[in-house]
């Protein structure tokens, strides 16, 4: 077979090098190429780390066997030598921008795998590479080189729990400017100035929010692919907000960036809450601050794991106890509904059985068994498969619960009325366990009950409380712009004060844990937005996608038009069928079609956890979940 030049482009030899020319075959493969570089460069030095990139082709040649043939490769192709792994300026929840190895070679999924095992982030496919938000700046600003923090010597660990040394990794461990740096990323950091604050990025409506959720990575094509180049920066953040498996005593820096991420989402206000939840959280915030301050903390498990998810399944496999007594009627007592649904009738059983005619025509039926909560709508069906979420104002003395139900078209809402903080907690608890397919007689219902009980001691106001009014605090770092623009600091001071007393004996995991509890209560966690237009419709359209659930949204409005659930779903590809015969179909607006896609795959890979696996993730499956036709 006759031979050839080849011409290749050494990174390493600096940008003036000219390239260097090889003579090969086209049976040649991709190995013997590099050989004959490394070769003809007589650059001494360790060359494991490099691999060829076709530039017109934007593709890695990783296949060392594939000969020049197969791949295609002809003289004409402009081929780079260069490094797989290559600095990144990494921006992290905390607002700490670190500069590390990332590698540029693999599909982003990896990538982040990577960086969150050098980071000791469990659970790295909760997490993900997006294109940062430009800040505010004002003429008059000077650009002030950020502060970095480099990491690029710390070596890459292939261990997927790193051995800990005086609480933190070994390779953390080797420097004082290490063990500085993952301080940093283990300990809540101080807020910036208020003007720094005003400067950053705040959505302003959904549209914003959709823009944000436009700049994902694809996490199946790798960083050199998508144009990201050697330190170029880029923020790592929770895409996927199904918190696995969480232990305080293993998660110390995953703990710490999940609540920083809430913790901004609620001041920048890309998460909306009520007034009465905000000064909570202002409090939790000034408490973290305190303790971050001190002496560090070890983190340990505690009983406010509880009120997460993850904590119950993970409480569910260690604890071992006998039946629960628990007597069903004595707590379920009879639910009034909101005034707004106008009941025509209302007959309560003796064995505590509601039934109500309403005016739209719906009857529905909620009634105890001693296995189960079932809920009649249209028909007997299980209560398995609900939504609860709270509509509470405790100062209001309102005591809601919103339930979303599945049917054919979608998810239809129905409100429940407490009548008091009791009715509320245990009706609540039940609830979330039997929408989870668990019974009133689950172990976990007491400790569920005493969770929300707390939760709901925390709004509530002691005005035999004393607080020192004097006492200086930062208020707009506590708080969104929109209360501190509505209230002076001297009117938000005792009122964040007063709160705090509800959460000043909380030690700092279970106040970080509190935290995200609430953060996660709020009606609009988790949520994603993009723009859409529906097939047949003539107008924009918001498209909200959840870990459990799809949202139709009218963008003019902003109202909820239609829900969907991933467990009605037969496929997802642009256009998705659902049960009952009922199809989906739209057009992306504000982001590439890939991402909802991803979005989609993604929650379905995430519920497909469970404690009983190992740390090994299935990543052919998170890629065939959601790489759509390039994955098949």
């Amino acid at each position: 077979m006759a031979a050839w030049d080849l011409s290749v482009t050494v990174e390493d030899l600096g940008a003036d090098a000219p390239p260097i020319t090889v003579s090969v075959t086209s049976d040649l493969h991709i190995g013997g190429v590099i050989l004959k570089l490394v070769e003809k460069s007589q650059v001494k030095r360790d060359w494991s780390d490099h691999a060829l990139w076709w530039e017109q082709k934007q593709q890695w040649l990783l296949r060392t066997a594939w000969t020049l043939e197969k791949c295609g490769i002809q003289a004409d192709a402009g081929l780079i030598f260069m490094a797989q792994h290559k600095p990144l300026r990494l921006g992290l929840p905390n607002g700490l921008t670190l500069r590390l190895r990332a590698c540029f070679s693999g599909p982003v999924f990896r990538t982040v795998l990577g960086i969150c095992k050098m980071l000791n982030i469990r659970r790295p496919e909760e997490l993900s590479l997006l294109r940062p938000i430009e800040e505010k700046k004002k003429k008059k600003d000077t650009d002030l080189s950020e502060e970095l923090y480099d990491l690029t010597e710390v070596p890459l660990t292939s261990v997927s729990r790193p051995c800990l040394y005086n609480g933190m990794p070994a390779h953390f461990a080797d420097s004082l400017k290490t063990e500085k740096v993952y301080k940093m990323l283990s300990v809540s950091q101080p807020a910036p100035a208020p003007e720094a604050i005003a400067k950053l990025y705040r959505p302003a409506s959904v549209v914003d929010k959709a823009h944000i959720h436009s700049r994902w990575l694809d996490s199946s094509r790798s960083l050199m692919q998508q144009g990201v180049q050697e330190n170029d920066r880029l923020w790592l953040r929770f895409k996927y907000y199904c918190f696995h498996d969480l232990e305080p005593k293993y998660d110390v820096v995953r703990l710490t960036q999940m609540y920083e991420q809430a913790r901004w989402a609620i001041l920048l206000e890309d998460i909306d809450c009520t007034e009465e939840e905000m000064l909570l959280f202002g409090a939790i915030q000034y408490h973290i601050n305190k303790l971050s301050l001190s002496e560090p903390q070890t983190m340990t498990s505690s009983p406010a794991m509880d009120d997460l998810d993850s904590a119950l399944q993970c409480l569910e496999v260690k604890l071992d106890g006998g039946e629960s007594q628990l007597h069903f009627l004595d707590f379920l007592h009879p639910l009034s509904w909101p005034r707004s649904q106008n009941p025509l009738d209302e007959k309560v059983g003796e064995e505590g059985i509601k039934e109500m005619q309403l005016r739209f025509s719906l009857k529905s039926m909620y009634f105890v068994s001693f296995t189960c909560l079932y809920i009649q709508y249209n028909g007997l069906s299980p209560f398995s498969g609900c939504e609860a979420a709270p509509d509470v104002n405790v100062a209001g003395q309102k005591f809601c619960i919103k339930l979303l139900i599945p049917a054919p078209e979608g998810m239809n809402e129905v409100y429940l009325r407490c009548e008091n903080e009791e009715q509320y907690s245990r009706w609540m608890a039940a609830c979330r366990l039997a929408s989870k397919g668990k019974s009133l007689a689950d172990r976990l219902f007491q400790s569920e009950v005493q969770s929300i009980r707390s939760f709901l001691a925390m709004q509530q106001t002691n005005p035999n409380t004393h607080t020192d009014n004097s006492m200086s605090i930062n208020t707009h770092s506590l708080v969104s712009p929109r209360y501190s623009k509505k209230y002076k600091v001297k009117q938000l001071t005792p009122r964040i004060l007063e709160a705090y007393q509800n959460v000043a004996q909380l030690s700092l995991t279970d106040a970080l844990l509190r935290f995200l509890q609430i953060w996660q209560a709020l009606p609009d966690f988790g949520i994603s937005f993009v723009v859409v237009r529906f097939k047949g419709s003539r107008k924009d359209e918001v498209l909200g996608i959840a870990p459990n659930r799809l949202i139709r949204i009218d963008l003019g409005v902003g109202d909820v038009v239609k829900t969907w659930r991933y467990n009605n779903m037969r496929q997802w590809n642009v256009a998705i069928e659902f049960d009952g015969n009922v199809n989906m179909a739209f057009s992306c607006v504000t982001a590439d079609c890939k991402i909802v896609h991803e979005f989609i795959g993604g929650y379905i890979f995430m519920s497909t956890r469970s404690r009983e696996q190992s740390d090994t993730l299935n990543e052919e499956l998170f890629h065939k979940l959601t790489g759509g036709h390039e994955a098949l």
